[in-house]
């Protein structure tokens, strides 16, 4: 213990030195770049905005959005409110400026707008008079509200909002604190199985409820109880009697991560009755127009890593529960009736694509020409938001490689028209990196494995690039040819930038993803390979210039691939799971990644997780790697990341550690961070670059 301030003072330098030669020639690297001014940097990551939720007025042709912009000062999103008409005329703000302004909802005459604004500092419901524009704020609420629902008389706002109980404790006789001591503080006392989750940190004791107040303002009023979390979307019956909701109310609830049932509460008296139970989940209720049906989602849980929901109907009393879309086998979300009542809308992902349909009550489907994205814009993973018109028409935030979200129209005639151009201001002059697709035929099976390109600005043919593998997470997810700033970003820097939806991801049925079910990763690795190996075939990649990386389950399979191969010259392993044995007791998600990732308990299934650890395969590292975490992350805590840094410094491969600060796994909640990730990123690998590629 003698020597442990020495060998601390030396990792303080050693940490020390490796940031200042790592942002020093990052700020080298980024000075060269800059010299094109027709590309993009990571300063302009600053000035990107996107469209957020929107809501659609009930009699008038318009539409409210939140435009949401990335501020430099706050670092931060600031989300104003701002309206326009459906043939793109009458473009202009509602409510503007530092504060937030969210989450518009219009009552049911379309009078009036209730939102919620931290104007005076917390969170608060607001109403605003549309003829007027005066505004009133409606709430004193002690937390952030959310899930905001109108009732059809216009009278009330429910919302769920976290209610505070209270803290578990046992009693211990502890000494009398002299007067003047300064002691350590209380001790925390926890004896929950659902304790700290990944971005809120440590639980406060208590659980979301149902609330309401009235819609000219007054004071909010419980109306759900219990030790059950009532949180999610509200649906109100038509006479504004009952709030449709889900929820899982079983005194075990904790150990159920994917049960729920829905249920209705009386709004006057409290009571609550369930009006449908079933094995698995049920969640997402809409009520009909009519108020005579509700539409929700159901997940048939065969304790599958992967599974996707389907659409049911039902009377709303909780009869006579009826399949509409129950064998799509692609994941589906966001349902909304149409005006009549006749069907529902829905979207679901298809082949790296969220994709809209509409489904009658007697089953039949029919697919619509939209493709919704854009709402991601770190990485390019399927997104997007729409939402039905008073006409049938329908606005939805439109997907586009070379965008973020803009604001699209898809007529009831069929035709799509794009409103907003919120980043041609800064997008428009710049190179982009141009996207096209590439599929393979894995070597394992011969099944296709779709991937995309994205291809510098001034791209020639004859040339040799660079060339960066991009992993997505999940592993449950999907790319697709979406807009992404890290991905573009990589391209601006001269890199060819491959990534892929390798077996294990979604959107291309249960069958597919789930092939790497109690196998992960697996064949996924062949499947990555046969990618990078397609890309080399088509000659304008340098194959002494392999660079690899990816985050959370993309980290995973990074740290996976270089445990496999020597081919790529550096890596970057972001926020991964390096041992299956310790994260699953130190994830937040305990209770799902056991039952549900996992063929048993750690404990009795040691060899199989150790199996599929990277950390297994680390004495065949020999690839330069970086790890890089967020700091408060809880989803693949940093331990993972220390484990497999630590045995990379004891095996003396040239390696490095990224703790981004305030970050939880979301690392690009704040846009510093999302700029400090690719630049370390990029940094590290221009460091290890070839001396004739400079």
């Amino acid at each position: 213990m003698g020597n442990s301030n020495r060998i601390k003072a030396w990792i303080s330098r050693s940490v020390l030195m490796l940031s200042l030669s790592i942002l020093a020639l990052s700020s080298a690297n980024a000075e060269k770049q800059d010299s094109k001014a027709n590309v993009l940097t990571l300063s302009d990551v600053f000035d990107i905005e996107y469209v957020g939720a929107m809501a659609v007025h009930p009699k008038n042709d318009y539409v409210v959005y939140e435009r949401r912009a990335l501020d430099i000062m706050a670092d931060s999103t600031r989300i104003n409110l701002w309206q326009l008409n459906s043939d793109g005329s009458n473009h202009r703000p509602i409510l503007s400026g530092k504060t937030n302004y969210r989450l518009p909802v219009f009552s049911p005459d379309g009078s009036r707008l209730a939102y919620v604004s931290s104007s005076e500092g917390d969170n608060q419901l607001y109403m605003r008079w549309l003829d007027t524009g005066q505004t009133a704020r409606i709430s004193n609420l002690a937390h952030s509200p959310s899930s905001i629902s109108f009732s059809p008389d216009g009278k009330w706002l429910a919302f769920v909002m976290f209610t505070p109980g209270k803290p578990s404790s046992l009693a211990i006789d502890m000494p009398k604190k002299p007067k003047g001591a300064k002691w350590a503080g209380n001790a925390t006392y926890i004896d929950n199985l659902a304790y700290r989750s990944d971005g809120a940190g440590f639980l406060p004791a208590g659980y979301s409820q149902i609330y309401v107040v009235p819609s000219e303002g007054g004071s909010a009023r419980q109306i759900t109880q219990g030790d059950y979390h009532h949180d999610g979307q509200l649906s109100w019956s038509q006479d504004s009697q009952h709030i449709i909701f889900s929820s899982d109310r079983h005194p075990d609830w904790q150990r159920r991560p994917l049960e729920s049932d829905i249920y209705q509460v009386n709004v006057k008296t409290g009571d609550i009755r369930a009006l449908l139970e079933r094995a698995g989940p049920e969640f997402a209720p809409v009520v009909s127009p009519d108020g005579d049906k509700i539409a929700f989602l159901q997940v048939d849980d065969r304790k599958l890593a992967s599974q996707n929901a389907q659409i049911y109907v039902m009377n709303s009393d909780g009869s006579q529960v009826k399949g509409l879309a129950t064998k799509q086998d692609r994941p589906i979300s966001n349902i909304q009736w149409d005006n009549a009542g006749k069907g529902v809308y829905f979207s679901y992902d298809d082949h790296g694509k969220k994709k809209l349909a509409y489904v009658d009550l007697n089953g039949k489907i029919n697919r619509l020409n939209a493709s919704l994205g854009g709402q991601s814009l770190g990485r390019p993973y399927t997104s997007g938001s729409y939402i039905v018109g008073n006409k049938g028409e329908i606005f939805y935030t439109q997907a586009n490689s070379q965008r973020p979200a803009e604001l699209a129209l898809l007529a009831s005639n069929g035709e799509t028209k794009r409103l907003t151009r919120l980043n041609q201001d800064v997008l428009g002059p710049k190179d982009l990196a141009k996207v096209r697709s590439l599929t393979v035929k894995s070597s394992v099976d011969k099944r296709s494995i779709e991937a995309w390109l994205a291809l510098p600005p001034n791209f020639d043919p004859e040339k040799k690039y660079p060339l960066i593998l991009e992993i997505h997470g999940g592993p449950h997810a999907a790319y697709g040819p979406q807009f992404s700033l890290e991905v573009q970003l990589m391209a601006a820097k001269g890199y060819v930038v491959v990534w892929a939806n390798p077996r294990g991801s979604t959107s291309y049925g249960e069958e597919f993803a789930n092939l790497i079910h109690h196998n992960y990763p697996s064949e996924d690795y062949n499947d990555l390979i046969d990618v990078v190996d397609g890309v080399i075939e088509e000659g304008y990649v340098d194959e002494e210039q392999l660079f690899v990386t990816g985050g959370s389950g993309g980290g995973t399979l990074t740290a996976w691939i270089i445990g496999k191969t020597d081919r790529f010259k550096a890596a970057v392993v972001a926020k991964p799971v390096i041992n299956w044995l310790s994260f699953s007791l130190t994830a937040d998600g305990y209770a799902y990644f056991t039952q549900y990732w996992m063929p048993g308990m750690p404990w009795e299934q040691v060899d199989h997780l150790w199996k599929h650890s990277p950390l297994s395969l680390v004495g065949n590292v020999s690839t330069p790697t970086m790890l890089l975490t967020g700091e408060q992350d809880y989803r693949t805590p940093m331990s993972e990341t220390e484990q497999y840094y630590q045995a990379l410094q004891l095996r003396n491969i040239d390696s490095a550690m990224v703790r981004i600060p305030k970050a939880s796994h979301g690392i690009a909640a704040r846009p510093s961070n999302l700029v400090q990730k690719v630049g370390y990123i990029l940094a590290w690998f221009e460091k290890y670059k070839p001396e004739q590629a400079e």
